[in-house]
């Protein structure tokens, strides 16, 4: 009976783990993706003069969101000044 409850233990301890590393892996690769989202923006859109900077907040909120985080922050930009 112990050996059941320990393995159980170990197999929910062991889901647990698994979910915060995919978590925390799936966080990186959305910043890396923004970042190269803000990247390839900065690239076109140095030819109309618009620049976004490439940050942490910036990265992970292309990130998350993709081009309609791009472009909200570009409207943020544009219309804060």
């Amino acid at each position: 009976m112990e050996v059941w409850l320990f393995g159980g233990a170990a197999l929910v301890g062991l889901f647990i783990l698994i979910n915060i590393f995919s978590l925390s892996l799936k966080l990186l690769w959305n910043g890396i993706v923004g970042v190269v989202l803000l990247w390839l923006f900065n690239v076109v859109g140095s030819l109309a003069g618009l620049h976004l900077e490439i940050n942490a907040i910036t990265a992970l909120v292309a990130g998350f969101f993709g081009i309609p985080g791009v472009i909200l922050m570009l409207l943020y930009q544009l219309l804060g000044q």
